[in-house]
């Protein structure tokens, strides 16, 4: 499994979304400028999470976006398998069968089942909560006198 440019930057626009999560609805532009990546992109990246009841949106005057969720209940698998559409690492174990005409004799099948559990089980383990207190206990170690 490879992750894309739209999954790292999903992340990263849900991750700043749930630092934010007390300022209302926040606006592209502003996720842009502090994540450093361009509102167009996020604009795309937006569409994948519309559909789903992670984001809520507000239009118009202070119109913008806000998390849906609790930070502590949307997990980075649930972000990758929205932006990039698969945790698996090959396509005949994307879905709950194996999908190969080789899979009865396949004798490294279990090694990819147990590559595939492993991530599941590590990404569905992390929430945006879990990053962004990982990401303010490491800037409260970052001090200097």
């Amino acid at each position: 499994m490879r992750v894309s440019t739209k999954g790292r930057y999903a992340l990263r626009m849900l991750v700043d979304l749930a630092e934010h999560k007390n300022d209302g609805f926040i606006a592209l532009k502003d996720i842009a400028k502090r994540q450093n990546i361009s509102k167009k992109y996020l604009e795309q990246i937006v569409s994948v999470f519309n559909k789903t009841s992670i984001l809520k949106t507000n239009r118009g005057f202070q119109g913008g976006y806000k998390l849906a969720v609790p930070p502590e209940k949307c997990t980075v698998g649930e972000i990758i398998r929205l932006t990039e559409g698969t945790l698996s690492p090959l396509a005949c174990i994307d879905g709950d069968e194996v999908n190969c005409e080789r899979s009865g004799e396949c004798s490294t099948l279990f090694v990819w089942q147990g590559l595939k559990d492993v991530v599941t089980d590590y990404l569905e383990g992390i929430t945006l909560q879990d990053i962004v207190d990982k990401k303010h206990e490491n800037y409260a170690n970052d001090y200097v006198i």
